[in-house]
């Protein structure tokens, strides 16, 4: 489950993956509206990474 908190980081840190302006969401530029959806992404993968945990280990 710890992999899967790599896919943001991979995600985001490949700037030439996501370095264009089209497809446009909402007059956003790809740009701007592919590093704004990795917000809610990464909260969530966070959380299943959390829950996975057995009781003794989590904070």
């Amino acid at each position: 489950m710890w992999l899967l908190l790599l896919l943001p980081f991979i995600g985001l840190l490949w700037v030439p993956f996501y370095n264009m302006m089209e497809p446009a969401l909402f007059g956003f530029p790809f740009f701007y509206w592919y590093q704004l959806a990795w917000v809610p992404i990464t909260s969530v993968l966070i959380f299943l990474v959390y829950r996975s945990l057995p009781p003794d280990e989590a904070p």
